[in-house]
């Protein structure tokens, strides 16, 4: 008999870049298994939509995407539908958001759930510049399985860092971890939360939100905690499931953008 030769798995690569200039498209790149829609502006504020069409991510998947929102203009980027990170067997699947905005221009970063599967092995990275005044909302939600599917997770690695640069300074830096001791229902780390959300605007006057944001999460049924300081605004949420907390973060990012919720999210 000969020995099996060990299987390669087909691994997923995806890179999408769009760039605007005056407040329309200049630039578009799309390569694997990243792509980049652009639905047809209605309010005079374009939208960009993300997509992977591998369909989620898992051990040795690379997908990058990247937007350059350019100076003075309003850019709404989501993703059309949830990420899903599944069970990896060999090493992490890695994902690079860079995002750049011109002075005097506004982008809300905006993307769908990342939905974390049992044994997810997950690294990303979301890198934001902003040149002069412009400024920025951006938001983040990671659910732990689908209860809805009786899913459960006993071990996952995530790394998930969110970074804002002004003029090339650190003015918000948000690194976080799950890995399975967290896992466990203490109330000293997620207490049985299967779903959490982050939500932050940069810019100035900010923290002129906090106090209207309070209170329209304590109309919501999420636990969650609202902060600001030195122009910003920080939303940090948790939930016992997906649907409860994407309905409080699409009222909160209602009131931090002023916006309808990108067309996709609505759904």
């Amino acid at each position: 008999m000969f020995d099996a030769a060990p299987i390669r798995m087909e691994r997923s690569r995806g890179r999408a870049f769009v760039g605007f200039a005056g407040g329309r498209l200049a630039d578009l790149r799309q390569e694997g298994s990243a792509k980049a829609m652009l639905p047809r502006v209605f309010d005079g504020v374009p939208e960009v939509v993300f997509l992977n069409t591998s369909g989620g991510l898992t051990s040795g998947d690379r997908l990058e995407l990247a937007l350059d929102a350019g100076a003075g203009a309003r850019i709404v980027a989501t993703t059309q539908t949830a990420e899903r990170a599944y069970a990896a067997v060999s090493g992490s699947a890695e994902v690079s958001v860079r995002l750049q905005v011109g002075a005097g221009g506004h982008l809300d970063w905006l993307p769908q759930e990342t939905i974390l599967f049992d044994r997810a092995d997950l690294a990303r990275r979301t890198r934001v510049g902003l040149v002069g005044d412009a400024s920025l909302v951006m938001a983040e939600t990671l659910v732990l399985g689908r209860a809805a599917m009786g899913e459960s997770l006993a071990r996952l690695a995530l790394s998930d860092r969110r970074e804002v640069y002004r003029d090339g300074r650190a003015v918000l830096v948000e690194p976080f971890a799950l890995s399975d001791a967290v896992l466990a229902p203490r109330d000293a780390l997620l207490g049985g939360a299967r779903a959490l959300g982050f939500l932050a605007k940069v810019g100035a006057g900010a923290e002129a939100l906090v106090e209207p944001l309070r209170r329209v999460l304590a109309e919501c049924d999420v636990p969650g905690a609202v902060s600001g300081w030195d122009g910003k605004c920080v939303v940090r949420l948790l939930a016992a499931d997906g649907w409860p907390l994407r309905r409080a973060m699409g009222r909160l990012i209602g009131m931090m953008t002023g916006r309808p919720l990108p067309r996709v999210w609505q759904g």
